[in-house]
């Protein structure tokens, strides 16, 4: 035993019959497409596409092979699927739509492929996402008919489906009797939640209540009954290891109650048979406050915001006090919003006291630190507040009342610059918002030089853009082009105003006025006379207009006038 020594190596073969050569072919193809499988998660849609058509020759050289060297028996029927499968997704996630359905249209019609059938459904998502519903639909039930009855949760996705493509086309008793058909077997929160819009968009008051009450007992998949039974409470997802499933569970539970409270918003205005708003907020709150308590609370945040869309102070009041007792989160939104209320309504010491309690409670507040600031502008402690602003946009960058109101402190502080620098800031985020642009203008303004004064008229003009007709604005321009010393532009603007909004003195007074001194003693007394019939007891206006007749030379007509106003 122990002479014989090492084993010999393997010998390599010396002839590679056409069997190998099938098998070495075979294993190219496999390994291509798992290269297109793997781009397509990469996301590299292009590279997939060519490994797929790569993929496709190899095969096509391979079957080739195997007949010109009698091994037709060993083609593989399952590979040929899988290339045209592979194929026909490279297509569709390039956007090649018409190249896709080609592709799978061969599949389907090819009796040798029995599970081609649900390929249909692959089909019906392209024509959806084309926006030819009725292809999809029809693709979709052609699925429906291929599909065996014990698949019955891919016959509840596809059901789903053709819901959705019925909603496109606005037919809403269609995809109602789709979704329904669902809910009946496989219920889930969005076959829920788009079955409620479609009653919705019906106006099937009875139907809605119903349906919402069904909502509340969906179960969330992958929750014990223990978790189902605290479901609006939130998953705790903390700790030193990760878990997954928790954070799985802790989506699908943020999902279904963010579903649940837009649904309710959705039609608790219109749940009631008179269309009392207030009714139909209670009767969701009193839905929602055995099993969802967390989203009844916030439920119940929404209705006190109605109450102040309302101008029901009190009663939002008196909502929002309730909050006193309940979660900390809540509570600091709650008081936040009281804050809010006791400001508008002049109360500064409570609207103080609340923002002080929202803060508390949440430091990282920025609607809280809003709020607390404008306290503080208010009695005029204004670099305190600038704190409080500053604080909020930090908080949140985009917090719009926060830069505006920054701006505005920074203007009673004299801070020219940095006050500019926050309403640009606004204006590049909001273009839309006037106030922004209304405020750069002035800004331009106050500056006095004659780049300034040019900046502001063309600042005050992209605002007349977005306002226009504005009369105010339009007296601003006039004003401006003054100190410019450009008289035309000045009388065209004050002429703008004029014309917007006849009643006003000034700008009367100064057409009257600049008409004179040209000596256009005529067009003077039109304005003149203008201003004697919007204040008839004021004696200087019938004054100015004996004065033009004077000046115009005629004499008894001024005599006549003035004897008038003795």
């Amino acid at each position: 035993m122990a002479g014989k020594g090492p084993a010999q190596p393997l010998a390599e073969k010396s002839d590679n019959g056409p069997d190998d050569r099938a098998k070495e072919m075979e294993k190219k193809v496999h390994r291509l497409i798992e290269a297109s499988a793997d781009a397509v998660v990469a996301k590299d849609m292009m590279r997939a596409l060519e490994k797929a058509k790569e993929a496709g020759k190899a095969e096509r050289a391979l079957c080739k092979f195997r007949e010109s060297n009698n091994l037709s028996e060993q083609i593989n029927l399952d590979l040929t699927y899988a290339i045209c499968f592979n194929l026909a997704n490279a297509y569709f996630h390039n956007k090649m739509y018409e190249e896709a359905l080609n592709t799978y249209q061969l599949i389907v019609k090819n009796k040798q492929y029995p599970q081609s059938g649900r390929l249909r459904v692959n089909m019906g998502n392209i024509y959806y996402e084309q926006k030819k519903y009725p292809q999809a639909i029809k693709m979709y039930r052609m699925a429906l008919d291929q599909i065996p009855s014990t698949g019955k949760e891919l016959r509840f996705r596809i059901f789903r489906n053709i819901g959705n493509a019925f909603v496109k086309l606005g037919q809403f008793q269609d995809a109602i009797e789709s979704y329904e058909s669902v809910m009946a077997g496989s219920p889930d929160i969005q076959t829920a939640f788009n079955l409620l819009l479609c009653l919705y968009a019906r106006g099937d008051k009875d139907k809605m209540k119903r349906h919402f009450m069904k909502m509340l007992t969906i179960p969330i998949p992958g929750m014990t009954e223990d978790e189902e039974e605290k479901k609006d409470d939130e998953v705790d997802v903390t700790g030193e290891k990760e878990d997954l499933l928790k954070e799985e569970l802790a989506r699908k539970l943020e999902l279904f109650n963010e579903r649940i409270i837009t649904a309710a918003r959705l039609i608790a205005p219109k749940i009631d048979e008179k269309d009392d708003w207030e009714k139909g907020y209670k009767w969701i709150i009193e839905q929602l406050r055995n099993d969802f308590e967390g989203v009844s609370s916030k439920f119940e945040l929404d209705m006190s915001m109605m109450y102040m869309k309302k101008r029901r102070f009190d009663d939002a009041i008196n909502l929002l006090k309730a909050f006193e007792r309940k979660d900390q989160s809540l509570r600091a939104i709650a008081s936040t919003n009281l804050s809010f209320i006791y400001f508008l309504e002049g109360d500064y010491q409570q609207a103080e006291k609340h923002a002080d309690i929202a803060i508390k409670s949440d430091r990282y507040n920025a609607k809280a630190l809003v709020n607390k600031g404008n306290c503080l502008l208010v009695r005029e402690e204004y670099n305190r507040a600038r704190e409080m602003y500053l604080e909020a946009v930090g908080v949140e960058a985009d917090c719009i009342e926060a830069i505006y109101n920054l701006g505005l402190v920074n203007l009673r502080l004299g801070n020219l610059q940095e006050a500019q620098s926050a309403f640009d800031k606004l204006h590049t985020s909001l273009p839309a918002m006037p106030e922004a642009l209304f405020q750069i203008g002035s800004i331009y303004e106050r500056s006095g030089s004659v780049e300034d004064l040019e900046n502001a008229a063309k600042t005050f003009q992209m605002l007349l853009n977005k306002v226009p007709g504005d009369p105010n604005l339009c007296c601003k321009l006039g004003q401006i082009h003054e100190k410019l010393q450009d008289d035309n532009a000045a009388c065209h603007w004050h002429m703008e105003a004029h014309r917007y909004y006849p009643v006003n003195l000034n700008v009367t007074s100064w057409l009257g006025v600049w008409y004179v001194k040209r000596e256009m003693y005529e067009q003077a007394i039109e304005f003149f006379q203008r201003a004697t019939i919007v204040q008839p007891s004021e004696i200087k206006w019938p004054l100015m207009v004996t004065s033009c007749y004077r000046r115009l030379g005629d004499f008894y007509k001024a005599l006549e006038l003035y004897q008038k106003v003795e």
